[in-house]
């Protein structure tokens, strides 16, 4: 995997700072460095483009990106993906469009690979009327989307679209995980609640129930046994590639999400990191340094292994 981004000058001497000890004695030609994280080779050029490649290029870049973004709020995020272009053509290959084209209920979650933040949960309705809309939006490739396009569009997609919505708060998390309770049943069971109130309102117009498939269906369906729980679904892979209404619910989660982490780290007074990468982990120690463990249970998911790599850090730090 290979993944470019465009970053300012104040990115750049993060970036310079940040990989000072981690250099390759050898750079190539128009770069200012070249450099090794873990499973990513992450290359600098005095153009300003870094090139992240590798296993984890994803996750690095990620992280860059968000920094871009904090020190460059108005500016636009410039990113490229090199397996953009394949996945879309092999999504192009198996959506199916008696379903793309059909009136839809489709469920998303985001949060869910995030040790800070809620878990958000979102059904949308989407009818055969409102593709052309969508599409205009750039709906249909909201993988593509960067949170700043997110964060323009999804006002004008829930003025137009039903939806429904909930959000899973830490604490809520952490209070209901079990060990008969893990993340996939948490998803199943937020899954439904949205279904059953959109199933609720739109039945009779209803061609297909839609779910982004995060586990076997009939494992899904045993996670909500001795519930009211919404059958007759169709569990796709990708499905916000190849439903409409899984892409707004996607987008519309994210949106929620975004609005929430922001929240989050306004009232802790710190830039908060998504993911669960090893600056996680640092983040974490400066957090409970500054206001304690018990703090991780509002603000953080303690079940990820991040929780058991902050106390290590804290005890190296002692």
């Amino acid at each position: 995997m290979t993944i470019t981004l465009k970053v300012s000058e104040n990115t750049k001497e993060k970036m310079i700072e940040y990989f000072e000890d981690k250099k390759r004695a050898k750079t190539p030609d128009y770069a200012i460095f070249q450099a090794d994280e873990a499973d990513t080779v992450v290359t600098l050029y005095n153009s300003g483009k870094a090139v992240f490649q590798g296993i984890s290029a994803d996750i690095d870049a990620n992280m860059w990106k968000e920094m871009e973004r904090h020190l460059n709020p108005t500016k636009k995020i410039e990113i490229t993906n090199s397996e953009d272009k394949k996945k879309k053509e092999k999504v192009m290959e198996t959506i199916n469009p008696k379903i793309y084209n059909s009136n839809t209920i489709g469920s998303d979650e985001v949060g869910t690979g995030d040790y800070f933040g809620p878990i958000v949960v979102t059904a949308t309705y989407v009818t055969k009327e409102n593709i052309p809309f969508l599409e205009q939006l750039g709906v249909k490739d909201s993988k593509k989307l960067t949170d700043d396009k997110i964060l323009e569009i999804v006002p004008l997609i829930i003025k137009k679209i039903p939806y429904e919505c909930i959000i899973l708060s830490n604490k809520e998390y952490n209070e209901n995980y079990k060990d008969d309770m893990n993340m996939n049943k948490v998803k199943a069971i937020l899954h439904n609640k949205v279904l059953f109130k959109m199933k609720q309102k739109f039945n009779d117009n209803i061609d297909y129930i839609v779910v982004d498939q995060f586990a076997k269906p009939y494992v899904y369906y045993n996670y909500l046994k001795n519930t009211n729980c919404v059958r007759n679904i169709t569990f796709m892979t990708k499905a916000e590639d190849k439903c409409l209404s899984v892409a707004c619910a996607s987008l519309i989660s994210r949106f929620v999400f975004l609005k929430e982490f922001d929240k989050l780290g306004e009232k802790l007074g710190v830039f908060l990191i998504k993911g669960a990468s090893d600056k996680v982990d640092e983040l974490g120690l400066k957090i409970i340094n500054k206001y304690g463990f018990d703090k991780l249970k509002d603000i953080a998911k303690l079940n990820f292994k991040n929780t058991e790599k902050i106390k290590q850090l804290k005890e190296s730090q002692n």
